[in-house]
């Protein structure tokens, strides 16, 4: 083993690349989706590092070109849940006795293969398997998944320099950072590439042993991550990738006794029924298992009387529609006063208006698809309850198609009360939901903005005057994990803006940052006495005044 205390090299985030016409790069993603269009694949399942097929093949399209077969994957069961632990576990001692530095060497090198050689394949994986733009994969699919295993690696380093302060006199402590005992199950959500490849790496960088289930729609590009791992040296079993149902991981996963924790991005349902489920099975397990979450939210924008016109409506517009509303940061209900609302309402319709919809492979588009037709037919009907509700009327869009793709129109929406459905429920799409406020009622506007949700993940105030900003920032102490001054509430970058939230939007252990990563560590403190006591006496019980 190699002797040294290490210096990692210094994480920087990654550059994005515009693809704007007549660059390298347009060329390259334009050919590297022409390539992935043209075959049908075959996507096996990962366990101990053999490719695993089954009998049930499941196919997977474009939510924009739903009747393309991009190819099939391999369904698995509750058997392949087995042999993922087994083969995890078999894998463990082998890795957590690996030095952090070769385990560091395997993910810096990672980042570069997606830097480089993988950058528009996964970028491409991501656009047709998520319905993602070209801008909005590259900074999830290529920047994002880079920055996460450049910037974890330097949380790693510092976390193993973290020591005691003092050590007395021939006296050594010390302290050891240990991979926890057992196995670590990711499961991981669609509309990120970035986050389906952070929940099970940044757990195996700390020395841990994963079953890694993503979600089914994001399977294309799964893949492509798993390519990329193993191309970077990640040795069989450490990070086994299974495509099974939440039910059958759930009755295997949640049932072992090596079972030693959850990294999750998801539903807050899923995630309270999996709390309770291990809170039910925690007689069986050899540790408490860590619970990390990050299940969503109901992300808020107020806008103030001073506001700067053109300055909300960019970030209204981008934060609810870039993504098609699809991500967990997406601006969904927004607070604008009486005095800005014809004005932002003609600039924000007139932006919406003007959205080029379709297809990614069309470099043109702003707007894709949703993800699949479960999300297009909840949307559907809340647009419709909105157009026959009396409390409720639709600014723009409000229509939907999908008889070639899963397309839900940008929808904006007026509420005549606070508490309306759509300002209240989640539901993960490009549907905007505005409450117009008097404007002498900011700071009672501010307290609606605070109780009416159970999710506390991402918000911002636009304003321009400073004592706004202040009480905005303070009564809005608990309703945001990331909050915004004068942006928009999406786009938190890694190294940067650390991400999570509260209340029901999850544990808050801020992806991106150190925090995070010490749930998948236990610690273990190490006195070493160099000149041990040799009699149990203490100089007080020695006679005499």
């Amino acid at each position: 083993m190699s002797k040294g205390f290490f210096t990692v090299p210094v994480p920087a985030n990654e550059p994005v690349y515009t693809y704007a016409v007549g660059t390298k790069e347009r060329k390259l993603l334009k050919a590297a989706i022409d390539e992935a269009r043209s075959k049908q694949i075959d996507i096996p399942m990962y366990i101990g590092g053999k490719e695993i097929t089954t009998s049930k093949k499941v196919n997977l399209a474009p939510p924009h070109d739903h009747q393309h077969i991009l190819g099939q994957y391999n369904q698995g069961e509750k058997s392949h849940v087995t042999d993922a632990i087994n083969a995890a576990l078999a894998a463990k001692k082998d890795w957590e006795n690996l030095a952090w530095e070769d385990r560091a060497a395997i993910f810096l090198k990672a980042a570069e293969l997606i830097s480089g050689k993988y950058r528009y394949e996964l970028n491409a994986a991501t656009m047709l398997g998520q319905s993602k733009n070209p801008y909005q994969a590259e900074i999830d699919s290529a920047c994002e998944i880079i920055d996460f295993l450049r910037f974890n690696v330097q949380y790693m380093s510092e976390i193993y320099k973290q020591q005691p302060p003092v050590s007395g006199k021939g006296v050594w402590n010390r302290v050891e950072q240990r991979p926890l005992e057992g196995f670590v199950f990711a499961l991981t959500p669609f509309n990120f590439t970035a986050i389906a490849g952070n929940l099970p790496s940044c757990v195996a960088m700390m020395g841990n042993v994963v079953v890694w289930k993503p979600s089914n729609t994001q399977i294309y590009s799964a893949n492509v991550l798993m390519k990329i791992f193993r191309e970077a040296g990640l040795p069989d079993g450490v990070i086994n990738l299974v495509y099974v149902s939440g039910p059958d991981a759930g009755d295997v996963i949640f049932q072992h006794p090596d079972f030693a924790g959850i990294h999750f991005t998801g539903s807050t349902g899923v995630f309270q029924d999996i709390w309770k489920t291990i809170g039910d099975n925690i007689h069986r397990y050899k540790t408490y298992p860590r619970i990390v979450g990050e299940t969503g939210g109901k992300d808020f924008i107020v806008v103030h009387p001073s506001a700067d016109l053109k300055a909300a409506n960019t970030a209204l517009v981008r934060g609810a529609f870039e993504y098609q509303g699809q991500k967990c940061s997406a601006a969904s209900r927004a607070y604008i006063p009486k005095s800005l609302w014809p004005a932002l309402k003609e600039s924000m319709t007139t932006d919406v208006k003007s959205f080029t919809i379709g297809g990614t492979e069309d470099f043109t588009n702003f707007f894709n698809a949703v993800i699949d037709e479960k999300s297009f037919d909840k949307l559907a009907k809340y647009i419709d309850r909105a157009k026959e509700s009396n409390e409720a009327d639709i600014v723009v869009g409000g229509t939907y198609d999908k008889s070639k793709g899963y397309f839900i129109h940008p929808t904006i929406i007026e509420a005549s009360k606070p508490d309306y459905e759509t300002m209240v429920e989640e539901l993960f799409g490009p549907v905007l939901t505005v409450y117009v406020y008097e404007d002498a009622k900011f700071e009672e506007t501010l307290d609606i903005v605070d109780t009416t949700s159970i999710y506390a993940l991402t918000g911002s105030i636009i304003a321009q005057d400073r004592y706004a900003i202040n009480l905005a920032t303070d009564k809005l102490r608990h309703a945001a994990g990331n909050f915004y001054v004068n942006d928009k509430c999406t786009g938190a970058v890694v190294g940067q803006q650390p991400f999570g939230g509260a209340r029901g939007s999850g544990t808050n252990d801020k992806a991106g940052s150190m925090i995070n990563l010490l749930r998948w560590v236990s610690p273990r403190t190490i006195k070493e006495t160099f000149n041990p006591d040799t009699d149990y006496r203490y100089p007080f019980l020695e006679k005499g005044e």
